[in-house]
């Protein structure tokens, strides 16, 4: 059977040996090259939150998430810190080599720590079955494709900001260097921190979507904050960088909580498409955000981020938390999960049942995967009494043993002297009868 722990360490292992390339070489398009392969050999996020899905009990399963994704954002702000920080002092290639000795540290991490976890996709469903799976997820659940929307416009404001800020800051009135510029990033780690709180008192209490559309407003509120304030002080981008940090994890914590529920045994894919979107906003944000900011300022690209973030939350108004089809909001606007052990709220059916007529929310089974078994643990008095028992009962057995042993014998000496005075009886009878004849 396959296993994540196998193919997660394949994948980390060729991606630590093509790095190397980046370090030594000197030509552009080889580099260029090499930094394409990197990209797409570095899919380590998108197999451990699936696995940190299968993992984590329904009702935990966004605290858990919120943690692992924190770590993930961490590690981008601090490389921008550091990328700052290097490339100030030192050439463009420490960083690159530095890089490569963190690939070394996970390697040796994952080959040390992670467990052996069994691949939960079905036997047979090769790789271009899997992306026509995902085609089909697409069309088969509603909330996937609301998800993927608003991920999407909330990447785009997130690359956005952080790309047109370099700008702002290296002109005019701020003549920032590289290195307080990466010192931003230390604003959104604070945003970081305070994530899996969130997690853990509002999206793990209350159906996702809420969490959503509240994460969205806060983004919202950064970016008009950002916006009409940066272009004559500095608190302006420092709030808009941690309000859209914080929003950010929190609407992405959130909408993965609430779609690893609609396919249990195919997270990674549903993983797939989520990232797919995540990934396009951003491009699209970097694209959209550079463009307009060489034509009307950072004005321009703060209320480009202001659209983008409407959009998103008119993908949220148009689809309620209890709604069964694509568009609506029938089932009502609580916001109380009905089941506080699932990972969406939803109330759990098991097949064949139904709910009383006057509930009004989705009827869903929620198979979720078994846990990876665990070794029991050690017991000393519990062996202590198990081995005595064993000694008891081969004491038992051996003088059951005997004892059977020994009447077998005693029945075989009674059985052979009776018949040894059954012949002699007839022995003596013969004679007798002998003596009787000859007299006669």
């Amino acid at each position: 059977m396959k296993s994540h722990n196998r193919h997660l360490k394949r994948t980390v292992l060729s991606n630590h040996a093509i790095r190397i390339g980046l370090c030594v070489t000197n030509n552009l398009a080889a580099f260029t090259a090499i930094s394409c392969i990197v990209s797409i050999t570095t899919v380590t996020p998108q197999l451990m939150l699936p696995l940190v899905g299968d993992l984590a009990p329904p009702h935990r399963r966004a605290s858990a998430m919120s943690i692992v994704v924190s770590g993930f954002m961490l590690g981008i702000l601090v490389a921008r810190v550091l990328s700052g920080t290097l490339t100030n002092f030192t050439s463009w290639r420490a960083i690159y080599w530095f890089a490569f000795g963190m690939q070394t540290l996970i390697l040796a991490l994952l080959w040390l720590f992670m467990p052996d976890y069994p691949s939960a996709n079905p036997a047979g469903l090769n790789y271009f079955r899997m992306l026509y799976s995902i085609l089909q997820m697409l069309v088969r659940h509603a909330v996937l494709v609301q998800a993927c929307l608003v991920s999407f416009f909330t990447s785009c404001t997130f690359t956005s900001f952080w790309t047109t800020l370099t700008f702002l800051l290296a002109g005019a009135p701020y003549h920032y260097s590289s290195l307080v510029i990466g010192l931003f990033a230390l604003i959104g780690i604070a945003a970081m921190l305070c994530a899996p709180l969130y997690a853990r008192l509002v999206i793990d209490r209350f159906v996702p979507l809420f969490s959503v559309i509240v994460c969205e407003s806060v983004i919202l509120l950064g970016i008009c904050l950002g916006t009409y304030l940066g272009s004559f002080t500095v608190a302006g981008p420092i709030l808009q960088a941690f309000l859209l940090d914080f929003g950010l994890q929190g609407a992405q914590t959130a909408n993965r909580s609430n779609i690893y529920s609609v396919e249990p045994r195919g997270r990674n894919r549903v993983n797939t498409a989520f990232m797919v979107a995540t990934f396009g906003g951003q491009l699209t944000g970097t694209a959209v955000g550079n463009h307009v900011y060489a034509r009307a300022g950072w004005i321009g690209s703060g209320s480009a981020s202001v659209g983008f973030i409407g959009a998103g939350l008119l993908c949220c108004a148009a689809r309620g938390p209890w709604e069964t089809r694509w568009v609506g909001w029938r089932g009502g606007w609580s916001i109380i999960k009905k089941d506080k052990k699932t990972a969406d709220g939803k109330v759990v059916v098991a097949a064949g049942e139904k709910q009383d007529e006057n509930w009004k929310g989705e009827e869903r089974k929620d198979e979720e995967l078994p846990p990876p078994p665990s070794p029991p643990a050690y017991d000393e008095k519990a062996v202590v009494e198990e081995t005595n028992a064993r000694e008891v009962d081969a004491r038992d057995g051996s003088e059951k043993a005997v004892d059977a042993g020994l009447r077998s014998a005693e029945d075989s000496r009674l059985q052979s002297t009776e018949s040894l005075e059954i012949k002699t009886a007839e022995k003596s009878q013969e004679e007798l009868d002998d003596g009787k004849r000859g007299r006669a």
